[in-house]
């Protein structure tokens, strides 16, 4: 399937529509929380049990971006696109069959391995895309796309729970649930495949001329060479796991925070809490990536990582008491969290320039697989061991939420050591074809 080139006078802005579907889709991974209490209740598992289809999944968008990465460079956003909705759509129905005959580990492999790989494919399928097509705003082009990823569960997390309120919260109607999910978001990314365009070589616009190899090149190979990368791979898996440790277990966790007061949390409002933090991952991938064209990449992560444990450290302090603060908080860290994975395209961008910056960036993408685990595991391990310890409520939460500022601290500490990348690393021939390049290195390799 070769990539779709855009007809003369085509509007570059029919591009993030095309993402948008497609990211919206996937995004639905972070409405995964509104489906714990009934898998627990209906199959008998513990909370870290039922954070495995998520954790699985967070780890496959990892390494099924860094490993595919240089072939959605090759073959194109359409390819990339075909290929996460059948396995996206697919991961749906396979759950749908193991919560139907009672079979856990078939969820876990269906949401989390195959759906995985279509989390990984179908989020990388547009970034290098849009850097092309908007190099002059590369930090609202991949935010506007990537917005699209940390909303998805403000569709799906209300769409969920009244699914789950009308088919029953059994193994059945959990099943019925899995199956419109897939249904429906197959022809909605099929929208995505039918839109998307690649630039054409000469100008596509006027005054926004399709993306050229100008400035520092480094190919994706050289880059995991140098200190940068990883620099910014620690940045980015401290950034997340931080964000993903309080999304994952947001419903529970407002839920356990408020129980002993006098006005504890019903599981409508833990669920339009999930809704609330879905906007506000949606709004700081759009928002603050976009402050981050004005700013500089640098500076933003200074946000990020600095004011988001502040935060942390608020919620742990007084968050049980106040629920405007827990509330406030948790928006924060999330928009810091959305704004992180929106934010590093452009990063990475400035760093090793447009040459291979879809691959560098799947290549990145193994922070958000570590992440995945670290996050979910962090929290949910330990309220699991302080509940067996009989402690109950927000004491539940407070050494995870210290190890999340020690990461944090850690994160920032990294972003400051980030440099320029040396001249050794650069492309020697950055007009060349990147099919060129590619044949070049090979033959090199060979020799």
């Amino acid at each position: 399937m070769s990539p779709p080139v855009a007809p003369p006078g085509w509007s570059r802005w029919l591009v993030p529509p095309a993402a948008l579907a497609v990211h919206l889709s996937i995004g639905q991974a972070y409405a995964w929380s509104v489906f714990k209490p009934p898998l627990e209740s209906a199959l008998g598992l513990s909370g870290t049990q039922s954070a495995l289809p998520f954790q699985l999944g967070i780890v496959m968008l990892g390494l099924s971006a860094a490993f595919g990465g240089t072939l959605v460079e090759r073959r194109g956003p359409r390819w990339a696109m075909t290929a996460a909705l059948i396995c996206f759509s697919s991961g749906f129905l396979l759950s749908a069959l193991g919560a139907a005959t009672e079979q856990y580990w078939l969820i876990v492999f269906g949401y989390g391995f195959v759906g995985g790989i279509g989390l990984g494919i179908g989020y990388i399928s547009p970034v290098s895309t849009l850097i092309k097509w908007f190099p002059d705003r590369p930090g609202m082009a991949t935010g506007i796309a990537i917005m699209g990823f940390g909303g998805g569960a403000l569709i799906a997390s209300p769409w969920s729970a009244q699914m789950l309120e009308s088919f029953g919260g059994d193994h059945t109607g959990i099943a019925l649930a899995f199956l419109v999910h897939g249904l429906t978001y197959a022809v909605f990314m099929l929208l995505g495949v039918l839109l998307v365009r690649v630039p054409r070589p000469a100008p596509a616009t006027a005054g926004a001329p399709a993306a050229a190899l100008t400035g520092p090149q480094v190919s994706a190979r050289d880059a995991l060479r140098t200190p940068q990368f990883w620099l910014l791979w620690l940045v980015l898996c401290t950034n997340v796991t931080a964000g993903i440790g309080i999304l994952e277990k947001a419903a529970p966790m407002i839920t356990d925070f408020f129980a002993d007061t006098s006005a504890p949390v019903s599981v409508t409002a833990a669920a339009g809490f999930v809704a609330l933090l879905s906007a506000a991952n949606m709004a700081g991938r759009i928002g603050w990536s976009s402050t981050s064209d004005l700013i500089g990449r640098k500076n933003i992560y200074r946000l990020y990582l600095g004011v988001g444990a502040l935060m942390y450290a608020l919620i742990a302090m007084f968050g049980d008491s106040s629920k405007p603060l827990f509330v406030l908080c948790a928006l924060v860290i999330l928009s810091f969290y959305g704004g992180g994975f929106a934010t590093v395209p452009a990063y990475l961008k400035d760093l090793f320039g447009t040459y291979q910056v879809g691959a560098i960036h799947g290549r990145l993408l193994t922070a958000w697989s570590t992440a995945g685990v670290l996050g979910p595991l962090i929290v949910n391990w330990v309220a699991d061991r302080q509940e067996e310890a009989g402690r109950h409520g927000s004491s539940l939460y407070g050494l995870s939420f210290m190890i999340m500022i020690g990461l944090l601290v850690a994160g920032f500490v990294a972003n400051e050591l980030v440099r320029p990348v040396h001249p050794r690393h650069h492309v020697s021939r950055p007009h060349e074809t990147k099919e060129a390049a590619d044949e070049r290195q090979e033959q090199h390799e060979s020799a």
